[in-house]
């Protein structure tokens, strides 16, 4: 048996329409929402009672895609503090490659992201950001300038 691909990152969120908001606006694409529930849900997850609401984000060449999570029953839980580091274990960040770092910055802003450090430039290849989205999602953006 062959891996045939990767279908998608899974990141549970507390608001869902906020979390739909931010990656539209940085540029993914809306492929559909639904509401999960019932023992196919319950037996897949290994969770009782799930009642959530996904929505599936893809990027505009269509080869990725995020699914977004709120749940309702269980309630998500957070572990581990508020905002965790860039260095906390486990899913590391998502990261995104853009044609213009400072423009894509501008429009997230009024989204809630904020820069964890500064735009660096690494040579002269790329212009690279760590920002913190929605629920706390660290949002990594590169900018190929060379």
């Amino acid at each position: 048996m062959t891996l045939q691909r990767m279908d998608n990152v899974g990141i549970v969120v507390e608001d869902l329409d906020a979390a739909v908001a931010f990656f539209t606006e940085l540029g993914l694409e809306l492929e559909g929402a639904a509401h999960i529930d019932g023992s196919f849900a319950d037996q897949a997850v290994g969770l009782d009672g799930i009642r959530s609401d996904i929505a599936m984000m893809r990027t505009p060449d269509g080869n990725a895609k995020l699914e977004l999570a709120r749940y309702h029953t269980p309630p998500a839980i957070r572990s581990g503090p508020e905002a965790p580091p860039p260095n906390t274990v486990g899913l590391h960040r998502v990261m995104f490659a853009v044609d213009d770092i400072d423009d894509t910055i501008a429009r997230l802003r009024p989204h809630g992201a904020e820069l964890l450090g500064q735009v660096a430039q690494y040579k002269d290849v790329y212009r690279l950001c760590y920002l913190r989205g929605p629920s706390g999602i660290i949002v990594a953006l590169a900018e190929r300038i060379g």
